[in-house]
């Protein structure tokens, strides 16, 4: 088939992008208002690709147009789609491709509020190192993984499976479109307020997500209070992880540059591991995927072993950027209260002697929402500062907008030394005076205003050893 991709720089449709390339197809695709690092991924993909809209864009022989849900994209007002569906050419969503030509695969959905993204691109890395020709899905970029979307040849698949909607007009979660014999869980608290008013309404699609499991498949659930309140939904064969006794856990951390801890499986196996990926969360999603890749049989615990050992991770989830500077730069992906916390807690736990300073971009719809205002009485505890950049005001009109005086007047009602920055030279001014015994997270998952790829150098130049 010829595919192209309207929206092809959105994580997900990149990464089914390279799939759809990988197994056989011709793709090509087009973008508008890109920002790296997703423009430059998209670039050196080697894809035709346009960075504007335009009829003019679809090959004369399309077979079909995947469209992306942002709102940047136009909709039913979209030029590329309007023009395709003129033509007679099948319109679709990348979840909805996804699950048609999956159909047939053993797929396995990682989903949860957080930790997705890394558990799905960790379960490709250890199955692509042990000579296993999987496909997968992730959203996320890893440099372990020479692309976030690849078909394979083997019967299994790994789909990283968002909660979040198909599209303005398919109020489905993307995963319920994937048919999983197989699924990884790995948490489930309140997030994307925006369409999920309501911690029933949010975990109504995971019920159904467990539903959906044949009675031959088989759930790795994380032992947590609000997934042992869904676990009944599933015929499926239930195993835990994450817990203390009974299922798979960790035991006898220790945590450095490279962190060491002992995988324990149900029936007291014990594996001693090794990660150098930071923070508590990362073990346990460490755990998750063994339980997931060892109850299979899909891999050996030695080649779990030194997979695991070499996966570098994700970009943007606690990368550090600096150099040589003896304040060290880290970048974490603050999408949601969970994530963002977990990224705080992580370098508190690593650089325990050192003030946390947080640059933070209030960039999903939940954190730059009135709804969601409480979760800054807590998600900063623990930050010696912030600076808070100002919400974006795409999609604001779909949500109770919160400004940039209200977050910060939140945060510091908190008990946090919260300032705004309007831009990155205004924060680049407030990070130029540091003591030496800081170290740095930026925190988002936009733009940032450019700071991940700017701040970087200047703190090599004035902080390097």
């Amino acid at each position: 088939m010829r595919i192209h991709f309207t929206g092809i720089a959105g994580a997900g449709m990149a990464a089914v992008a390279q799939m759809m390339q990988d197994a056989g197809h011709e793709v090509s695709g087009s973008d508008q208002d890109v920002f790296p690092p997703m423009s430059t991924f998209v670039e050196g993909l080697g894809l035709p690709v346009a960075w504007h809209l335009d009829a003019a864009n679809l090959p004369a022989d399309l077979d079909v147009l995947v469209q992306g849900a942002s709102a940047k994209l136009g909709g039913d007002d979209n030029v590329e789609a309007r023009a395709a569906r003129e033509r007679g050419v099948k319109v679709t969503t990348f979840p909805q491709l996804v699950g048609d030509l999956t159909r047939d695969r053993v797929n396995t959905v990682v989903a949860g509020s957080f930790g997705k993204s890394t558990c799905a691109a960790l379960a490709a890395h250890v199955l692509r190192s042990c000579g296993v020709d999987a496909g997968w899905l992730v959203g996320a970029i890893s440099p372990s993984l020479p692309a976030t979307g690849r078909w394979g040849t083997s019967p299994e698949m790994i789909l990283e499976g968002d909660e979040y909607i198909v599209g303005p007009d398919d109020r489905r979660s993307k995963f319920a479109l994937y048919h999983p014999q197989r699924l990884l869980l790995t948490s489930l608290v309140h997030d994307h307020v925006n369409v999920f008013p309501t911690f029933a309404e949010y975990e109504a699609p995971f019920r159904e997500l467990l539903r959906g499991l044949p009675s031959d498949g088989l759930a790795i659930l994380r032992d947590h209070p609000a997934v042992r309140e869904i676990a009944g939904e599933t015929r499926a064969r239930v195993v835990w992880y994450g817990g203390r006794e009974g299922g798979w856990r960790a035991e006898n951390e220790v945590f450095g540059e490279v962190s060491r801890f002992v995988l324990v499986s149900p029936d007291g196996t014990r594996t001693p591991m090794t990660t150098g990926l930071l923070g508590a969360h990362n073990i346990e999603n460490i755990v998750g995927v063994s339980a997931l890749l060892l109850d299979t049989g899909l891999v050996t615990r030695e080649g779990l072993v030194r997979a695991v050992a070499s996966f570098e991770g994700i970009r943007r989830r606690l990368d550090r950027l600096t150099r040589t500077s003896r304040i060290p730069v880290i970048e974490g992906f603050g999408s949601s209260w969970e994530k963002a916390r977990s990224a705080i807690d992580a370098l508190r736990l690593h650089f325990p002697d050192r003030k946390l300073v947080v640059v933070f971009e209030p960039h999903t719809f939940s954190w730059r929402s009135r709804d969601a205002l409480s979760w800054y009485d807590t998600v900063f505890e623990g930050v010696e500062r912030v600076l808070v950049l100002p919400p974006p005001g795409h999609g604001a009109e779909s949500h109770h907008q919160s400004t940039l005086a209200e977050i910060i007047e939140r945060t510091r009602a908190a008990g946090v030394d919260a300032r705004p920055v309007m831009d990155a030279q205004a924060a680049q001014e407030a990070l130029s005076a540091l003591s030496g015994d800081e170290v740095v997270l930026l925190l988002s998952s936009g733009p940032l205003a450019g700071l991940p790829d700017s701040l970087p150098p200047t703190f090599d130049r004035l902080y390097g050893n």
